[in-house]
């Protein structure tokens, strides 16, 4: 049923593989998204925002806005959204969200 897949992270740009073994327990977890990162991007990552006290609450200006990975309800490519996805509505990349926002 699963299969390796070949992905590049959209952080450093290297291609990494998603094993059908992370593919399983993703999808026994209900993750709908494959990983965006690679594992060296992902560590990074997150030891960043541990260090940074997760990013939140601190009103000082400069500091870069947090940002999660989706995966567009349109077009079904990687996209970044300025807010935690709660699962009950749809997600869209930038330019399906212009498109569905001038369609109203």
């Amino acid at each position: 049923m699963y299969t390796d897949e070949r992905l590049t992270c959209i952080d450093c740009g290297t291609e990494f593989v998603f094993t059908a073994g992370e593919q399983q327990f993703f999808a026994t977890k209900g993750f709908a998204n494959k990983p965006n990162r690679c594992a060296d991007c992902r560590t990074a990552r997150k030891n960043a925002r541990q260090n940074d006290g997760g990013g939140r609450g601190d009103s000082g200006g400069g500091s870069a806005r947090e940002m999660f990975s989706v995966t567009c309800s349109s077009c079904g490519q990687a996209a970044e959204v300025p807010f935690q996805p709660r699962g009950d509505k749809p997600v869209y990349c930038r330019d399906c969200f212009q498109s569905q926002r001038s369609n109203r």
